[in-house]
């Protein structure tokens, strides 16, 4: 029952019938992998897709510093579904992070189960579709805004105003301002007598101003630093987004190139036999 949830949890296969997943679920094959070991390599034939069913596994990109994690997944979650569909070369790398125990999906195997059943190879190319749908919504949708307006507009009142002493007294002004305003406190209880000076030497009261200043502008600025931060992050997942979209619109572009090349090569091709057999006749 457990591996018919874990099949059912993959969103290629949650349209199935209850009888379609079990048909599935039985031909999983166990995997076991060791802790570093790669469950497959960048450029492998693409032949079957994996399950976790306990365990993690890092999916890599390149290779020794050039290396990247894309992702970490962990128990029931699944990769490597494509293959199944194409059988194209694995885009990516899997390695087992810790001691991991997978199901595999044999390609081979699922492109019988899709034979036998034609109403299960339906509701898979349904699910297809919707994937194929979404991404050409995120392609025709823009994804870069203006993160910096929307952060402002959701500010409060008291957000609004540590922002403003945080600037304030990070600056000249505040340096100056405040300079001045000791030089004339001390020269003010120096000089003169009481009842007039009012702070004599050693200036406790104005020990005491500064310390609760300080006590009070600090959480100030550090609120001030932590909605910075907020708008760093919001600034960092909208470049992702950005450069994930930008990433797929060029990966389209040279897929096209490609298939554009491979027709016109084709092409080619018949015009020479064309020629040749042009040719041929001509000379008998």
């Amino acid at each position: 029952m457990e591996r018919i949830e874990l099949v059912k949890a993959i969103p290629l296969f949650e349209s199935l019938e209850d009888d379609d997943l079990n048909a599935l679920a039985n031909k999983l094959r166990e995997v076991p992998v060791e802790a570093g070991r790669s469950v497959f390599a960048q450029g492998d034939e693409g032949d079957a897709m994996y399950v976790i069913e306990d365990g993690a596994v890092d999916i890599i990109a390149g290779s020794g510093k050039q290396k990247v994690i894309l992702a970490s997944l962990f128990k029931r979650q699944y990769f490597g579904e494509l293959s199944l569909l194409d059988g194209a070369p694995r885009s990516a790398s899997a390695v087992a992070s810790r001691d991991t125990r997978l199901l595999a999906l044999e390609r081979d195997d699922f492109v019988a189960f899709i034979k036998k059943r034609p109403d299960a190879a339906l509701a898979i190319m349904h699910e297809v579709g919707e994937r194929i749908r979404a991404t050409n919504e995120l392609m025709t949708r823009t994804v870069t805004r203006n993160v910096l307006e929307e952060e402002d507009r959701k500010l409060t009142f008291g957000e609004r105003i540590a922002d403003m002493v945080a600037v304030f007294g990070g600056s000249w002004p505040f340096i100056f301002l405040f300079g001045g305003f000791m030089v004339v406190w001390m020269l003010w209880n120096s000089l003169l007598r009481e009842p007039f000076a009012f702070d004599p030497l050693p200036f406790m009261f104005l020990n005491l101003f500064l310390s609760t200043l300080a006590a009070l502008q600090a959480p100030i600025i550090m609120m001030s630093q932590n909605r910075q931060a907020t708008k760093d992050k919001a600034l960092a997942v909208n470049d992702f987004q950005v450069n994930l979209k930008n990433e797929v619109a060029i990966d389209r572009i040279l897929r096209g190139q490609g298939e554009v090349l491979q027709r016109l090569t084709a092409l080619e091709q018949r015009l020479a036999t064309v020629r040749a057999s042009g040719l041929d006749v001509a000379k008998s």
